[in-house]
């Protein structure tokens, strides 16, 4: 069965429905923030939610945390544009998980207090670590919103009918997808500067259900629709696809083979890098590390990241039937007409289902408002863990630390938090504007390397090697850092590809989309040399931090 597009499909009751849902979400949660600010009376609540929440709890919000629009529209229209090749996705966030379980979660609790920057500069000098910290947990942070915006801005098109040569309350396709992800950095910013940790815990724990419960109906429906036959589903799927068996194997997107053996090389190399992106890069998100701090234990911590695996690993089984799904009953030439990137194919395969199941048109229009809805949640939680993080460490780190040297008293760490919280926001909007091409698990995979290429050195170093330093923690974050922007703003992703930020300029030079292979093996070389070129070296505070690791003696 073929899909209408959107455009014809959607009418005046399914505009209002979806709108009527999202305001009831926003109200709701707005609700939850308003309640949660009257329990916010100190740093401790701001930053890290009094420390109050359970393994489980904590667990659902990493979840709410983690699955982000990346996860539901990027990786759903990515697997139904390239088959097999868009699973990888899936698979190198989930096996991230991993490495933050094994490496940094335990030990992260133990040692810190609000931000990873508490951990890196517990045996160092105090202010050059923490601005350096500060700049990258910033940098990732943004690089991470624009996923959010970007999805945003597809999905009120898809929403509202809105495509090239249509209009909305006077607004062409661009100008309302710019007023959505205006609304989203407006709300995010609302979400963070009244309810801190503890608001944003909750909106998170709220849209992980929501986001679970939605991609169960429809895995359910597509599995229903084939009678419970993956083979039939996979068959649908590659014949739909124009590509045949292709569609099902590796190399319709990366390690493209080509006649051109340097592309080919460059394309298989690219594959490889995005690959070790995911699966370090989580370990390094600030978004996702100052979640440890919510929980009163390390046992506690323990449990939150075994919960958000087996939340998380399900919901990545989901994505195969969402994405072969949309690509079997929407179709890619309905997906690409819609959003050039498929950020709207989850959406599109609602709709789709809701034809099929409930009655026609009102149904297709119900089902697509009631996913749509929560993929407004999705994007909400998100944006608002990340605006916490990037703005609590520049109220932490950079202003009470770096700035006030340690003096600044609790009340005005937090109003530098909720004015940083404008400021980052309002860059994320401007940026995101211009990112509208990108697909949203694609940046996300940026923002992985980015984070594994400046903040994943400092943290394993600080943790384990006796002798890292100052200049070490300071050389591997900003080489890191320094190294994967420079070689992403040189890349095909910003210039020199029809599909770039700036498709009609190119000053393009690095093959590669993702740079992960060359910047976080650079990051551990910067922080190598910058810790044997300085003579620092303090024995006994590494010791003093090692125990605080390991045992949790001392821990906040």
């Amino acid at each position: 069965m073929k899909i209408l597009l959107a455009a014809e499909a959607t009418n005046g009751t399914a505009r209002t429905l979806t709108i009527t849902l999202f305001l009831l979400f926003v109200a709701v949660t707005l609700g939850i923030t308003l309640w949660a600010s009257r329990q916010t009376k100190s740093a401790a609540d701001f930053y890290a939610g009094g420390r109050s929440f359970s393994g489980f709890q904590n667990g659902m919000a990493i979840g709410g945390d983690y699955m982000s629009a990346a996860s539901f529209l990027g990786i759903a229209g990515i697997i139904a544009l390239y088959g097999y090749d868009g699973f990888l996705y899936s698979i190198g966030f989930l096996v991230a998980w991993l490495v933050a379980l094994l490496l940094v979660a335990e030990l992260l609790r133990n040692s810190g207090k609000y931000t990873m920057a508490d951990v890196l500069a517990f045996r160092m000098r105090q202010r050059p670590v923490r601005t350096a910290a500060a700049v990258s947990t910033i940098t990732v942070s943004i690089f991470y919103l624009l996923a959010q915006m970007v999805g945003a801005g597809a999905l009120v098109a898809l929403l509202l009918g809105i495509r090239p040569g249509t209009t909305f309350l006077g607004m062409d396709a661009d100008a309302a997808k710019i007023a959505t992800i205006i609304l989203v950095g407006a709300l995010m910013i609302i979400y963070v500067t009244v309810g801190g940790m503890k608001g944003t815990t909750y909106v998170q724990i709220v849209k992980a259900f929501l986001l679970m419960s939605g991609a169960l109906i429809m895995t359910l429906l597509v599995l229903a629709h084939y009678k419970f036959n993956l083979s039939a589903l996979l068959g649908d799927a590659a014949a739909a696809s124009g590509k045949g068996n292709a569609f099902l194997e590796p190399g319709l997107r990366y390690g493209v083979e080509s006649g051109d053996a340097l592309k080919t090389f460059y394309s298989k190399v690219d594959l490889l890098s995005l690959g070790i992106a995911l699966v370090l890069g989580t370990a390094g998100l600030p978004h996702i590390l100052i979640r440890f701090y919510t929980v009163p234990t390390a046992k506690a911590a323990r449990k939150s990241v075994l919960w958000a695996i087996g939340i998380i690993g399900v919901f990545y089984l989901f994505t195969l039937a969402l994405g072969f799904g949309a690509a079997a009953l929407v179709g890619k030439d309905a997906i690409t007409a819609q959003d050039k990137a498929g950020n709207t194919a989850a959406p599109q395969l609602a709709q789709a289902l809701g034809v099929d199941f409930l009655g026609g048109d009102i149904g297709g229009a119900t089902l697509l408002a009631i996913i749509a809805a929560v993929a407004f949640a999705t994007i909400l939680a998100v944006v608002a863990g990340l605006t916490l993080a990037s703005s609590s460490s520049l109220a932490h780190d950079f202003y009470a630390n770096v700035v006030k040297r340690g003096q600044a008293s609790e009340r005005q760490e937090v109003s530098v938090a909720r004015i940083s919280a404008f400021v980052i926001g309002a860059i994320s909007i401007v940026l995101s504007i211009f990112a509208q091409n990108l697909n949203v698990a694609f940046l996300v995979a940026l923002a992985f390397a980015v984070a594994a290429s400046g903040n994943l050195p400092a943290i394993l170093y600080s943790l384990f090697w006796k002798r890292f330093n100052t200049s070490g923690a300071v050389w591997a974050i900003y080489g890191g850092l320094l190294s994967a922007v420079l070689l992403v703003f040189f890349s095909p992703v910003v210039s020199g590809a029809p599909t770039a930020m700036f498709p009609n300029s190119d000053w393009q030079w690095f093959p590669l989309s993702n740079p992960g292979i060359i910047s976080i093996p650079f990051g551990f070389l910067c922080g190598w040399i910058g810790t044997v070129i300085s003579k620092e070296s303090d024995d006994e505070k590494y010791a003093e931090l090692e125990v605080r690791a390991l045992t949790g003696a001392g821990a906040h």
